[in-house]
């Protein structure tokens, strides 16, 4: 249990290169569920273009949305954009960068699961196989074929065991260049989805450092204030809860005394430490309702807020104003001498 519980803490405080590492073993693993992927064109010219393009951007979105539930930050993102505004503004900015990292580490998938498919050239050539050019590439006299029966023939190019029609093209042909035009899409995609990536990584910071550095630090806050809260909030219940048990058995012991006239157990020593990290806090509704005002309104982003009756500046009152203090009678009489 404990080498689980140290593996959680290093992935906990690694968690941006593992999340880095989840994106990488995504995009190995769509282009891995490509190649083990049967291809199976319907060769139907109703439902070509719907199964080729189907199998092309369907997955990426899958893929996509996976990127963002594999990320812990999604949940952290919706609750700092959903929580009232209290005390604390909300800062967009903050906001539009992390929703930005973690889209550009959930699009590393997506865009290796089009390359390959774009490369391959299967879904090109189903999707667009009834828009081969037949008179420059095929016989334009055979005209003994209506439109509707010439696009059933050309439906089955990319099925060559049913391909009957090499009168009016041929198969090969028909293959070649609509895998060609595939091969093209796929490096140019290839190319425009790494320069995108060169200007975001490289440029974007040049233009806007001090909103990029503000942004960037304020999000690595929100990340670091969640997980010191999540941990405080355990050491409190653990405490609690500790406490809670041993006043319960302190008053078994009682009444187990009473009746059999034996002295009780003493209260152990560790007991204080633990109400000493109850802060205070040592009711149900206590605890409720610290955790909502925590929610609804945070306390303010400065180190030395007002002495407030209320604690932490939560309740919104303002503070009574402080008064210098009086003279001591030394300083007086020296005073009155002089």
């Amino acid at each position: 249990m404990d080498k689980f519980r140290m593996i959680f803490q290093f992935l906990q405080s690694n968690q941006e290169s593992f999340m880095n590492g989840i994106c990488g073993i995504m995009a190995l693993a769509s282009a891995q569920m490509y190649s083990a992927f049967d291809f199976n064109c319907p060769c139907l010219p109703r439902y070509n273009l719907a199964y080729g393009l189907g199998i092309l951007l369907v997955p990426p979105l899958i893929l996509f949305l996976l990127g963002f539930v594999l990320n812990n930050n999604i949940s952290m993102l919706a609750e700092e954009w959903r929580r009232p505004r209290g005390q604390r503004g909300k800062d967009p900015a903050v906001l539009r960068y992390m929703f930005c990292s973690m889209a550009q580490r959930a699009m590393i998938a997506p865009v290796v699961w089009v390359s390959v498919t774009l490369l391959d050239g299967k879904c090109i050539t189903c999707a667009f196989c009834t828009l081969v050019p037949v008179e420059t590439l095929g016989n334009a006299s055979h005209s003994s074929l209506s439109q509707g029966e010439m696009k059933r023939v050309l439906a089955r190019i990319p099925c060559k065991e049913i391909y009957n029609g090499q009168e009016l093209i041929a198969n090969e042909v028909a293959v070649r260049y609509l895998r060609c035009i595939s091969q093209a899409l796929g490096w140019c995609f290839v190319l425009l989805m790494t320069m995108l990536a060169f200007l975001v990584r490289s440029l974007r910071p040049c233009f806007t450092q001090a909103a990029f550095l503000k942004s960037r630090y304020w999000s690595h806050y929100i990340d670091i204030e969640r997980k010191l809260f999540d941990e405080t909030c355990a050491e409190h219940a653990r405490s609690f809860a500790k406490v809670c048990i041993q006043q319960f058995f302190e008053g078994m012991s009682t009444d187990l005394a009473a009746a059999h006239c034996y002295p009780p157990r003493k209260t152990p020593a560790n007991a204080g430490e633990a109400t000493e990290k109850l802060l205070g806090i040592t009711d149900q509704g206590t605890m409720n309702t610290a955790l909502k005002r925590w929610h609804r309104c945070k306390p303010p982003l400065h180190l030395h807020p007002p002495a407030l009756p209320s604690g932490n500046g939560w309740a919104g009152e303002r503070q009574p104003p402080t008064h210098p203090p009086a003279p001591r009678r030394e300083t007086a009489a020296y005073y009155s001498r002089v």
